[in-house]
C-alpha cells in the first residue's frame, strides 16, 4: 500500500506540472511554469499528509470552522460594500477579511474540534470510531515475549493488532545485532509477527504513521494511541506507567499472566517439584507451572523430588507472585521420585 500511495502522488505531482507548464499562469516562461507547478504540487501533497494524520473530529472542526468563518467575512463585505470606501482600498479590505476570517474559523475549529460528540450526529461515523478503538498498538518488547501469540489463538484479543513501522525497524536493528542473544531475540520477534500474520482470529495491520520530530520509541508508540485513540498491549513497565499518566489504556500482559495465577490460602496442601536450594538455612525452592516462585522450608534434601507442602504464607511483589511454605518430615508417604 505504501509504494501505491507513493505512485499517485508523483502522478498527482506530475499532472500538477504539465498543466502549470500548458496553462502558463501570469505570462510565466517554460521553466518557472514547471517550477510553480511543482512548488503547488508538492505543497498540496504535504497539505494531503498531514490531514490524514488528523483526527475525525478535528478535521469536522476545522471545516464548520472555516465555512463559518467565510459566512462571516462575507457579510461584513457586503456591510463594508454599501458604505463610502474607495472601491480599490475595498477590494483590498474584502480579500483579506476573507483570508483572515477562513483563517481563523480553520484553526479555532480544528483545536476545538476534539470536545465535538460525534455520536450525537447520528450513526455515520459509529462505525469508524469503533473500529478505531478497537485497535491494539503492540510494542516491540511484547512482540519478542511471545505470549500475545497464545492470547490471540484463545480469542481473547479482538480489533486489529497495529504494527508500526518504527517498530519493525527496531526489531530489524535487534535481529541483525552482533550480539547472538539479541539476534536471537529479534529473530524471535520477527517469527511471531510472521505467525500472527498467518491466524485468522486476528488481523495485523502495518502501519506507515512515524512522528520524526520524537525519536524515543515509547513516545511514538504514545502519540500513535493518540491518534488512532487505540490501547498499547505492553509488557514494559516504564511504558506502561508513561502510558498511563497520559490517560492512554493498557494492556500488559505481565498483569494479565499475575491475574491469572491461581489463588492459594495459607494452610492449604500443594504438590511441588523441589528444583534447588534456597537462600536460608535448609530451604529449597520449587516453581509451578506459570513461573510462580515457592520457597519451602525444610525441604533442603528433597532437591529432585515432587512433595506435597502446606501453604504457610503469599507475598504479592512488583515482579509477581511468591508462595512460601513448609515441608513436614511425618509425611514419608508423600514423597514421589523423579
Amino acid at each position: 500500500m505504501p509504494w501505491e500511495m507513493a505512485a499517485v502522488r508523483t502522478l498527482f505531482i506530475i499532472i500538477v506540472i504539465s498543466a502549470t507548464y500548458h496553462l502558463r499562469p501570469f505570462q510565466l516562461g517554460a521553466l518557472n511554469s514547471i517550477l510553480l507547478g511543482a512548488v503547488l504540487g508538492l505543497t498540496f501533497v504535504f497539505f494531503e499528509m498531514r490531514l490524514e494524520r488528523a483526527s475525525l473530529k478535528r478535521l469536522i472542526g476545522a471545516a464548520v470552522g472555516s465555512t463559518l468563518g467565510i459566512l462571516a467575512a462575507l457579510m461584513m463585505s457586503h456591510l463594508l460594500s454599501v458604505t463610502s470606501v474607495d472601491k480599490g482600498l475595498l477590494s483590498f479590505i474584502q480579500v483579506t477579511l476573507l483570508l483572515l476570517m477562513a483563517y481563523v474559523g480553520l484553526v479555532l475549529g480544528a483545536t476545538k474540534g476534539d470536545l465535538l460528540n460525534l455520536s450525537a450526529l447520528g450513526g455515520l461515523f459509529t462505525a469508524e470510531r469503533q473500529s478505531k478503538r478497537s485497535c491494539k498498538i503492540l510494542d516491540t518488547s511484547v512482540i519478542i515475549d511471545g505470549r500475545i501469540v497464545d492470547i490471540c489463538e484463545t480469542g481473547f484479543i479482538d480489533g486489529t493488532l497495529v504494527i508500526p513501522q518504527f517498530v519493525l525497524r527496531e526489531l530489524q536493528l535487534v535481529a541483525d545485532s552482533s550480539d547472538p542473544l539479541k539476534r536471537n531475540r529479534g529473530r524471535r520477534g520477527l517469527d511471531i509477527l510472521q505467525r500472527m500474520q498467518k491466524m485468522g482470529s486476528v488481523q495485523v495491520q502495518i502501519v506507515e504513521d512515524d512522528f520524526p520530530q520524537t525519536r524515543d520509541v515509547d513516545m511514538k508508540l504514545i502519540e500513535l494511541a493518540k491518534l488512532y485513540e487505540a490501547k498499547i498491549v505492553t509488557n514494559d513497565f516504564n511504558l506502561n506507567k508513561v502510558a498511563q499518566l497520559q490517560g492512554l489504556p493498557v494492556l500488559n500482559i505481565n498483569e494479565l499472566a499475575n491475574a491469572l495465577k491461581p489463588v492459594v490460602l495459607p494452610g492449604e496442601i500443594m504438590r511441588v517439584f523441589i528444583l534447588k536450594e534456597g537462600k536460608e538455612y535448609n530451604q529449597g525452592v520449587a516453581y509451578l507451572d506459570d513461573g510462580t516462585m515457592v520457597v519451602v522450608d525444610n525441604a533442603k534434601k528433597m532437591i529432585s523430588k515432587t512433595i506435597d507442602i502446606s501453604v504457610t504464607s503469599v507475598l504479592q511483589t512488583t515482579a509477581g507472585k511468591m508462595i512460601f511454605g513448609k515441608y513436614e518430615e511425618r509425611r514419608p508417604a508423600e514423597v514421589v521420585h523423579q
